[in-house]
């Protein structure tokens, strides 16, 4: 059942916007977000509609790009012209590294009316809080050990999920063998580091992923399984298209909802585009943990950052942040948007199979201390890191560079970045 704004926010924090509204009637607030396709247009549609009933209108600045690089490019624009936007969806590192600015908005108020410590997974916290102070609210967990797949299309072809990387790349053979293409995939740098996040944690495990993209220890970074890890994502290269090549992550996932490929290695956003396109777990689409990375979480959450405004835009802040952590709003929204809540008290009655194996499973990682930071989603590394790390992957995928020019550069790259 859907809070009321007094429960959920400090009453003078409620008399102010009471005032502000009843004067000047609906606030316009202007959100920056790169949420434009299908699935996540109408995710979003749900917070607009929640914000309007409280006198709140959306201002969209929507910045298409998947993983939000074109878009933290257009906020610098803007924030170094001292414009900013009222609000930003943001990821991991990006969101510590404008709250080190001192240009975020303080949260504790309306964070500590409802309890957030209480309910948000610590992992997720370490991004969401700064110095004590909360600076964003988090809308989501997504997770990017995923693969999604064509139910039609490996009921024809008679594959089963893979439990293992044998099976996975028998099963992609098999497809590649029926004249299909086995992974639908899109050639843009954080699409390859999405399936490199996959590898390292196949290849390596949770121990090693942690020192390896997290603690950027040299030794993890110049072995033995280092190289396995570009090897085999040399095997995946064999199994996209030759016109992969830019092509956006929904544009892949359209692939695989019409048949045209059997798998896709991709965050949980993606079931959003087939639920939007009238398909259902099981029976049109498989969704399954990649194969050995079961009992791991590598996570991403999208998150909402405040940007400092003037006092008559405050009020109106908080009733956004309230919102977005509402358990009801937490629901609906995930479940549209193929994600799942952030927080860890909500119901999964609504949610269909994948959304209530997701929510388990955080569940468990959260529990055991696998709930670990995305590469590909700039929640293990910073920026500069990142980027580093992007720039060697995608060569290496493009076949710039051989497996132990890949290690080699990969070395010098963190090096002069560190």
């Amino acid at each position: 059942m859907r809070q009321t704004i007094l429960t959920r926010t400090n009453l003078a924090v409620l008399l102010a916007w009471c005032l502000f509204a009843t004067c000047a009637g609906a606030v316009e607030i202007e959100v920056l977000h790169w949420w434009t396709s299908g699935g996540e247009a109408a995710a979003l549609g749900i917070l607009k509609e929640r914000l309007k009933e409280e006198g709140i209108d959306w201002k969209d600045m929507p910045v298409a790009g998947g993983g939000g690089t074109q878009a933290m490019t257009v906020l610098r624009a803007r924030v170094t012209a001292g414009n900013p936007p009222v609000a930003v969806q943001m990821l991991g590192f990006d969101i510590r590294d404008w709250a080190e600015l001192g240009v975020l908005a303080d949260l504790n108020q309306v964070a500590g009316q409802e309890h957030w410590e209480q309910v948000i997974p610590a992992a997720l916290q370490k991004f969401s809080r700064y110095e004590g102070r909360w600076v964003a609210a988090p809308v989501n967990v997504h997770s990017v050990n995923w693969v999604w797949a064509n139910q039609g299309l490996l009921d024809e072809l008679g594959i089963k999920p893979p439990r293992n990387w044998e099976d996975f790349i028998g099963a992609m053979q098999k497809v590649r063998d029926s004249g299909r293409i086995a992974l639908a995939h899109g050639g843009q740098p954080w699409q390859d580091a999405t399936l490199f996040d996959n590898i390292v944690m196949l290849t390596g495990g949770p121990e090693f992923y942690q020192k390896a993209l997290i603690e950027l220890d040299a030794e993890a970074l110049d072995s033995e399984t280092m190289r396995e890890v570009f090897e085999r994502m040399q095997v995946l290269r064999g199994f996209v298209d030759d016109n992969f090549s830019g092509r956006d992550w929904n544009l892949a996932t359209a692939m695989v909802i019409r048949g045209e490929a059997a798998f896709q290695v991709m965050g949980d956003w993606v079931k959003g585009e087939f639920i939007t396109s009238g398909k259902q777990p099981g029976r049109d689409f498989a969704c399954f943990r990649f194969p050995g990375t079961e009992g791991t979480v590598i996570f991403n959450a999208d998150q909402f950052v405040m940007f400092r405004v003037n006092k008559e835009l405050k009020a109106a802040q908080q009733v956004l942040a309230s919102e977005i952590m509402d358990p009801g709003f937490q629901s609906v929204f995930n479940v549209i948007k193929g994600s799942v809540p952030a927080r860890t008290d909500v119901p999964d009655a609504d949610f269909d199979s994948c959304g209530k194996q997701g929510m388990a499973d955080l569940a468990r990682a959260d529990a055991a201390g696998t709930l670990i930071g995305s590469l590909s989603q700039g929640y293990a590394a910073p920026a500069a890191v990142k980027n580093a790390f992007y720039d060697v992957i995608t060569a290496h995928f493009n076949g710039e560079l051989d497996t132990e020019e890949a290690v080699e550069e990969l070395l010098d790259a963190i090096e002069s970045v560190r």
